[in-house]
């Protein structure tokens, strides 16, 4: 959600500087073009900077397609579960074609060109899409939460029709938080457009909005993926053997013959045959190696333990990270209005920051999941010797 500053050609005070979300929230600056533009054309930081936002914008692109791709074109990956990851890449991929190249141009010059009806557009897009996003990530936790505590009778409601409602859905909530502003914003529309703002004179749709967006979708991550976590490590530990005496033996029969160097292997289970520290045991010239299967089993849960915190942690940290920032500033600086400050530089990060979400979604939901890795893997061999 953008939240560069189109500045007004006469600010009379000089704190009323706040660069705030262009989707949901107002800006008036004094600052104009110079912020990162000294003299007549693109400086060299703006080189750089266009270049960086480019280089994010077209890996977001082609991140977001390739998942697309693989889910289309691996017929194994045609499920209600991975219908939603695809939309979900769908929806990024729309920020990156619809807001961020704009974006990138509104960040590096720091002054409105496009007119009102492109802001109005762009800004419908910007809310719309980057709620979506985060919206997304909301139903495929909930899908993930049905999944894992009602297995038996959610498999038979998880049907592509099903996942079709969820992402409806989302995107008829997303649209209603993108279209209020649209209202009053044309209402408001005089003269030569200078700036491409939301006016946030409306303190309770900032609250709406914000809430909406992030803070309720935050909430219900944090607790959808506590309570997946929790079953995952309760049905993992019930997966331990309830006869804990029975142990797992590996047995070598030693032949008598000097001749032969070949050693038989045979498997199985020692009820009577005990050992302390697994070593080894001698009856009748066969060499048993006692192990315990409890132990080994314990080691198999641990191994998923960390796998699963693992992942849910990066799904929770990358999507906090990205977006706290952001939505922190978009909800104080309308509250404390002119008592508060921040360069314009800061909320063009916490911007990018944000869209940068949609660049690291596909890559955690595909490398997470290993049908996807080696579909995609097996995607990209077909491309490059064809």
């Amino acid at each position: 959600m953008e939240q560069h500053t189109g500045c007004e050609p006469a600010a009379p005070e000089p704190l009323n500087i706040l660069h705030t979300n262009d989707s949901l929230q107002d800006r008036n600056c004094s600052a104009g073009p110079e912020s990162y533009q000294g003299a007549e054309g693109l400086s060299s930081v703006q080189v750089i900077l266009t270049i960086l936002l480019a280089i994010t914008t077209l890996a977001t692109i082609l991140s977001n397609g390739f998942v697309i791709a693989t889910v289309y074109q691996t017929r194994k990956l045609h499920t209600p579960a991975n219908y939603l990851i695809a939309s979900l890449a769908f929806t990024d991929m729309l920020v990156a074609i619809l807001v961020m190249p704009i974006s990138t141009m509104y960040t590096v010059t720091g002054t409105w060109t496009l007119g009102q009806v492109v802001c109005d557009i762009w800004l419908s897009s910007d809310i719309t899409c980057c709620t979506a996003s985060i919206l997304h990530l909301c139903v495929i936790a909930l899908d993930r939460y049905w999944a894992i505590t009602d297995a038996v009778e959610y498999t038979k409601k998880r049907t592509p029709r099903r996942a079709a409602v969820m992402i409806a859905l989302v995107w008829v909530f997303s649209i209603s938080i993108s279209m209020p502003p649209l209202f009053w914003r044309q209402a408001k529309a005089e003269g030569e457009v200078l700036s491409c703002t939301v006016n946030t004179d409306h303190i309770l749709y900032t609250v709406y909005s914000t809430v909406g967006a992030f803070y309720l979708p935050t909430l219900i991550l944090i607790a959808l993926y506590g309570r997946i976590y929790v079953e995952a490590r309760s049905r993992i530990l019930k997966q331990s053997p309830k006869n804990t005496g029975k142990r797992l033996t590996r047995a070598h029969l030693i032949t008598d013959s000097p001749e032969s160097s070949s050693v038989c292997s045979l498997n199985s289970k020692a009820h009577d045959i005990s050992s302390d520290s697994g070593s080894p045991v001698y009856l009748n010239q066969v060499k048993v190696k006692v192990s315990d299967a409890l132990l080994e089993k314990k080691k198999i849960m641990a191994a998923r333990e960390r796998k699963a915190t693992k992942t849910l942690g990066i799904i929770l940290g990358a999507f906090i990270v990205c977006w706290l920032p952001f939505f922190i500033t978009s909800l104080v600086l309308p509250i404390c209005d002119t008592a508060c400050w921040f360069h314009q530089a800061i909320f063009d990060f916490f911007t990018w920051l944000g869209y940068l979400n949609s660049l690291i979604n596909p890559i955690i939901y595909t490398m997470s999941n290993e049908d996807f890795k080696l579909a995609f893997h097996k995607l990209m061999r077909f491309r490059f010797t064809t």
